[in-house]
């Protein structure tokens, strides 16, 4: 008896040792293997770029943006898709930054002083949009262009520093993607989580007050990230290195390995009409919808960033080594089919079924961005390792701005959709 009393003991420690290595220990060795083979100034403008630029800087604005849409302008929904789509122009002429920080050195380096600037951009747009009282929509949207783009060229900064060192360290381009992925998703967990309690509490503009704070990071990176300094070239030098640069960028995209994963990115992004601010309108005011409360709205979102993170892990842990073809064929075919959850949830059939609206729309939330995380994982990895040495920032861009120029198409199609349906601030009959 008391054999079997020290077994179950044993047992019960191995399985808790085991879940702690699972949980705790082998992350940090993955974390502390990444910073020992790379450098930590990389690895700290990953963790800034992407987990508060972009994962942070994206939970909190994208509901305070919706808000200051809604309620500061006063714009209908077909517009919000429209401004929305504006506000992403900057991420589709990715190309350019990535081209400028692969050509064009600012005294003597070619990532440092552009994280520099990022950085005083953003802050500077954040600031104009926190202070000024009863801003015109114009010069609204030139602010919110002018920090998407602060955040774009933070983003192909550190994309060709990750591109860089997956050339260099190959067997650890899928590692850094998953760094990436899992910084973007933890931040934009805590963002989703706080912006609903913020903008309560401060308004939108007072949320982007803090974004404006926060953007003082992506300058810090500026400052301590190691790198070698470059050779200044003059204007000659520069429009050669520009018509090589397109030269070796179209010949690479005469490949069939490259158009063609370009070719889906975009079809798939594209084909796909989203009315995202529709639904927010309805979730909000429609007399007859859930009528969420900020705080409401920002959690839902937060389970959506659950989602991405877990799919993150899934595509680390069990999917990574898998045939790239199948991972991404199932992936897509089961967004196909989560795609009807909204149709359901407008139809009102899952009050019929006993399914509260919040609780059915957080797992709508959860499954389409952890299903979105894995169908764009594998061809993140595909990308950077396609990327020619020496244009890694431009290339890598050019593959990401054909992704938003798929989701800007996605946009504003569904603003379309929603004005021709006569979808607006109050009248939500046509939505389903």
């Amino acid at each position: 008896m008391s054999n079997r009393s020290e077994e179950d003991q044993v047992l019960r420690r191995s399985h808790k040792d085991g879940v702690l290595d699972l949980m705790l220990k082998r992350p940090l060795r993955w974390l502390r293997m990444l910073i020992e083979e790379l450098h930590w100034s990389f690895f700290f403008g990953v963790i800034v770029v992407y987990g508060v630029s972009q994962g942070l800087g994206k939970g909190l604005s994208k509901v305070s943006t919706q808000y200051y849409l809604k309620d500061e302008q006063m714009v209908q929904p077909s517009e919000a898709q429209v401004y929305v789509g504006l506000i992403q122009i900057p991420w589709i002429i990715k190309p350019v930054w990535g081209l400028l920080t692969d050509v064009v050195p600012v005294m003597g380096y070619r990532r440092r002083p552009y994280f520099i600037f990022a950085g005083v951009v953003t802050m500077v747009a954040m600031m104009v949009l926190s202070l000024h009282k009863n801003l015109h929509l114009g010069l609204a949207l030139t602010s919110l262009v002018a920090g998407s783009a602060g955040v774009a060229i933070a983003d192909v900064t550190i994309d060709a520093c990750v591109t860089q060192c997956s050339i260099s360290h190959p067997s650890l381009a899928a590692d850094m993607q998953s760094l990436c992925g899992m910084s973007s998703s933890i931040g934009s967990l805590v963002g989703f989580s706080l912006s609903g309690v913020l903008v309560h509490w401060f308004g939108a503009k007072g949320v982007y007050g803090l974004l404006g704070m926060t953007s003082g990071l992506t300058v810090v990176v500026g400052l301590l990230l190691k790198e070698s300094p470059s050779r200044s070239l003059d204007r000659k030098h520069v429009n050669e290195k520009f018509l090589d640069a397109g030269s070796a960028i179209w010949k690479t995209f005469q490949y069939g390995e490259v158009w063609r994963p370009c070719l889906f990115m975009l079809l798939s992004a594209s084909v796909s009409l989203h009315i995202h601010e529709g639904m927010f309108y309805w979730y909000t005011d429609a007399k007859d919808g859930p009528t969420f409360s900020k705080e409401a709205v920002g959690s839902i979102m937060s389970f959506g960033a659950i989602g991405s993170l877990v799919g993150i892990l899934l595509y680390q842990n069990f999917l990574k080594n898998f045939p790239f073809r199948n991972v991404v064929f199932w992936a897509l075919s089961i967004s196909v089919m989560s795609g009807f959850l909204d149709l359901i949830l407008v139809l009102r059939i899952n009050l019929k079924l006993g399914v509260p609206d919040y609780f059915f729309i957080v797992v709508d939330e959860f499954v389409s961005h952890m299903i979105s995380r894995i169908k764009w994982l594998p061809l993140l990895v595909l990308s950077s390792k396609l990327c020619p040495a020496g244009m890694e920032g431009t290339f890598f861009a050019l593959l990401m701005s054909i992704e938003h120029v798929g989701h800007l198409a996605s946009s504003w199609g569904g603003g379309v959709l929603l004005h021709a349906l006569n979808v607006t601030r109050t009248q939500f009959d046509n939505l389903c």
